[in-house]
């Protein structure tokens, strides 16, 4: 458990009680509702500028695929009304309409394609943005704000979270451009054709605004828990499979197992809720279309005569009220992954408005060569703000070329200290002088190359020795790696 954690948690019902629960992760988010949810949405586009790329080219092609689509109904108008004269089809003119419709079909389908492949491309390039910013902020924090939050929900942030911002660049955003455009130019030509039945057809799906908008709310929230969860689970799959020697070592599986379980259990209820909503959205919107379509035709068929509608203009008005209502089913599957997209760019964006409590010195100093003086000046330091000190106005001066040994009891601060002259994090008083010059003044690359930390716990990356080896050096030569072994006395071993 990170240093200043709680783990004074009520676990929930049907949880046997074996062992303490630790809470969730802090809450970094701009608080829910309609306009904190536009200004999450508003922000997490700007921090993935690579979506705007194109932007405009896109939105034409959706423009021209929405003009293709309304183009089909006004061609059934013509076929209804002018392809029978005195009871003649005039073979000819239906002829030519269809063959028209078939130009508009493939030039509508040619369209979609186009604006579909150009969001996918300008969603993936934002995403690959987006990853790679959160996560070089991530290991940009210091160690107190890495002990602080737990390293299974930073994970959850940039996979997990991520990719629920994916489905949405992807296809929820294609949707919302398409469909809005289509809904704005069937509405216009809905007035021209009847603005009677339009009204009339309004009218009806007035009411659904006022529902749409209480079951956003509701979304907001539920998406926003889901991803809180998805977070503890990641948290506790990651601790049992990091941690698996000791649970086996004491027989703790059934300890383990019984805190994985109550985080799935708890997602699984986040979820359930989640989708609850995403229920109720879709037939709500059946419901009224279906309402709509059935006004239309009938106040069309009792009073449209009077009104000087011919029958295909009737017809088209039908076909237009559902091209109207079409993309309402789809939008509330949008809607879905929207709420589920803003939840997780609230959570993202908390990462990424963590400050950076080590800022790099630009330019930064460099260390002398050799050997090096180290002087530590009254230097004090706690993990959390509110915490205990873990090193209390310590001070040591270390001539050069000397060997020193830090000891003490467990959680002394040995560690810490050792972490703190290589500034992975900053003492809150005091300072670290090496070689005569302030660690915090020094650049990235001189203080690597003249301050070396190894921890007690090697960590191998999921490579070959050798590129782990590299690691401290990408350029070396097979020959220096295999250098590196006989120095340390591993060649045998090797």
């Amino acid at each position: 458990m990170s240093p200043g954690a709680s783990s004074d948690v009520v676990a929930p019902e049907g949880y046997d009680g074996s062992p303490p629960l630790e809470p969730t992760s802090p809450e970094l988010a701009v608080a829910p509702g309609p306009a904190g949810s536009m200004a999450v949405l508003k922000r997490g586009l700007d921090v993935a500028p690579e979506f705007r790329v194109g932007l405009r080219a896109t939105i034409a092609l959706a423009v021209l695929s929405a003009v293709g689509r309304l183009t089909i109904p006004l061609l059934f108008q013509q076929v209804i009304d002018k392809g029978f004269v005195d009871g003649e089809l005039r073979t000819g003119f239906v002829l030519g309409i269809c063959a028209l419709a078939l130009v508009v079909v493939v030039a509508v389908w040619l369209a979609q394609r186009a604006t579909s492949i150009r969001l996918w491309t300008a969603a993936e390039n934002a995403l690959f943005g987006l990853r790679r910013r959160t996560f070089t902020h991530i290991h940009r924090l210091s160690i107190s704000v890495q002990n602080d939050e737990r390293r299974g929900a930073l994970v959850s942030r940039v996979t997990n979270d991520v990719e629920t911002i994916a489905q949405f660049l992807e296809w929820g955003a294609t949707s919302w451009i398409v469909s809005l455009t289509l809904m704005a130019g069937t509405l216009a030509v809905m007035l021209v054709y009847g603005w009677h039945l339009t009204l009339l057809a309004l009218l009806v799906l007035i009411p659904l605004l006022p529902i749409m908008r209480r079951l956003q709310r509701g979304m907001v929230r539920a998406y926003d828990k889901v991803r809180t969860r998805v977070g503890d689970v990641l948290n506790e799959i990651a601790e049992s499979v990091t941690g698996a020697a000791v649970v086996r070592a004491y027989g703790l599986e059934a300890r383990a197992n019984d805190r994985i379980s109550v985080a799935v259990r708890r997602q699984y209820t986040a979820q359930v809720k989640a989708n609850g909503f995403s229920a109720v959205v879709f037939p709500t919107g059946d419901v009224f279309g279906a309402l709509a379509v059935a006004v239309v035709i009938g106040a069309g068929v009792w009073w449209g005569p009077g009104w000087g509608m011919s029958a295909g203009e009737l017809v088209a008005m039908v076909f237009l009220v559902n091209l109207f209502l079409e993309p309402l089913a789809e939008l509330s599957e949008s809607f879905d992954k929207t709420q589920s997209a803003i939840s997780g760019f609230r959570k993202i964006l908390g990462v990424l408005d963590l400050p950076v409590e080590l800022p790099e010195p630009d330019p930064g100093r460099s260390l002398p060569p050799g050997a090096l003086p180290v002087s530590v000046r009254g230097v004090s330091f706690r993990y959390v703000e509110t915490g205990p000190l873990v090193l209390d106005a310590v001070s040591v001066e270390i001539p050069a070329g000397h060997h020193v040994a830090v000891v003490g009891e467990t959680g002394s601060g040995k560690t810490t200290f050792a972490k703190l002259l290589c500034r992975l994090a900053d003492p809150i008083d005091g300072a670290v002088v090496v070689g005569g010059v302030d660690v915090r003044e020094v650049g990235a690359a001189a203080r690597r190359d003249g301050i070396r930390l190894v921890p007690q716990d090697g960590f191998l990356f999921d490579t070959t020795l050798a590129e782990n080896v590299r690691f401290g050096n990408p350029e070396a030569s097979p020959a220096e790696v295999l250098g590196a072994f006989e120095e340390l006395g591993l060649d045998d071993w090797l």
